[in-house]
């Protein structure tokens, strides 16, 4: 007689599943034009970006990943819910992500960070209205409108 001794397998934690509400596509506007497009990579781990936008006269086309880090031969992956965007122009950026309730924080490079985004998701969840703010006063408005 054989023993069955099946593991269940990992799963997400409910704070990267909370940015559920992010999937699908998006219209920009304000600083930055243009779509954007949210899905889960297989398995719920991450979460991919898919960006075609304008940004100063420059067109900006890309993709991000989002998620936990879990770093070569961790046990567990890290505390914050990080992501990395790469660009056509082969620039990297780097992001941790923080949702708490209704409100959508995006710091650039660490939590903490002077550079973010912060902004409200509508009663219905398909409106985020926010602003970015960068050191010395600089910044732009945003707004995400959910097309699908």
């Amino acid at each position: 007689m054989t023993e069955n001794t099946a593991t269940s397998a990992p799963q997400p934690d409910e704070h990267v599943r909370r940015l559920d509400r992010l999937i699908g596509s998006w219209r920009v506007t304000g600083g930055t034009e243009g779509t954007v497009t949210y899905r889960w990579l297989e398995g719920g781990f991450f979460l991919l970006q898919d960006i075609d936008m304008e940004q100063y006269g420059e067109r900006v086309t890309g993709f991000e990943v989002i998620g936990r880090e879990k770093l070569f031969g961790a046990d567990k992956p890290g505390e914050d819910i990080k992501s990395r965007f790469y660009d056509s122009q082969g620039n990297t950026f780097d992001y941790v992500y923080e949702l708490e309730d209704d409100t959508l924080t995006i710091w650039g490079g660490e939590k903490g960070s002077p550079a973010y985004f912060r902004g409200t998701f509508s009663a219905d969840g398909d409106v985020l209205s926010g602003s970015w703010v960068y050191p010395g006063g600089g910044g732009y408005d945003s707004v995400m409108t959910r097309v699908k």
